[in-house]
């Protein structure tokens, strides 16, 4: 059972929670922004555009995105290096470690590369999960369910008793798109309405109780 300590209290019963990675489980925002910024700036890009549109995608297809004339595959694997290499400013979410403490079985589904999670989890941390689905598991990235999907199947959860929590639109859409219940992580009120099926501050407004 995960508990929501929000306005109103809400209970959803689940047997699995499926965590996104950056801007969930890893505060990670600075180090991808400056990332993507050097990458941005070298190819003449608008490092904001790249940036905004870079939440839940695959680095390959952000690029294929941004900059359809570049081999993507080539400045994928460049960027790649970048990612593992550089992890200064990762930092576990509030709430992260005692959420993981509690919360029975659980997996990470990440858009990024697994090189890079294992690197941005060790830097923030966070124990690395048995079921960790990144962009090497999957043909097609969020808003694709797959990703969740596949995450359910490895955990032997039903899809419908597990809970998403995501930062992300494409993320909150595959959660959805695999009919499990989706929790979305804003830590700054925007004023726009919710994207999941409920809406949390942060990790530190959850807690499991059984």
């Amino acid at each position: 059972m995960l508990l929501l300590s929000a306005e109103p209290e809400i209970r959803v019963s689940c047997d699995a929670l499926l965590f996104d990675m950056d801007g969930v489980l890893v505060d990670s925002l600075p180090t991808i922004e400056r990332h993507l910024r050097d990458w941005s700036l070298e190819h003449g890009l608008d490092p904001a555009r790249v940036h905004e549109l870079s939440g839940g995608r695959t680095t390959r297809e952000l690029i294929e995105l941004v900059a359809p004339g570049l081999d993507s595959s080539a400045e994928e694997a460049r960027l790649l290096v970048r990612e593992v290499e550089d992890t200064a400013g990762i930092s576990a979410s509030p709430g992260a470690r005692s959420l993981l403490a509690d919360a029975g079985p659980w997996a990470v589904v990440t858009s990024g590369r697994r090189a890079v999670a294992m690197a941005r989890l060790k830097a923030a941390g966070l124990p690395v999960p048995d079921v960790l689905v990144t962009a090497d598991d999957v043909t097609a990235g969020k808003p694709d369910p797959q990703g969740y999907l596949q995450a359910a199947r490895r955990l032997n959860a039903a899809a419908g008793r597990c809970v998403v929590l995501e930062d992300a639109a494409a993320g909150i859409d595959a959660g959805a798109a695999a009919g499990m219940t989706t929790i979305e992580i804003r830590p700054v009120p925007t004023g726009r309405p919710r994207l999941g099926d409920h809406l949390v501050a942060g990790l530190d407004a959850l807690r499991v109780v059984r």
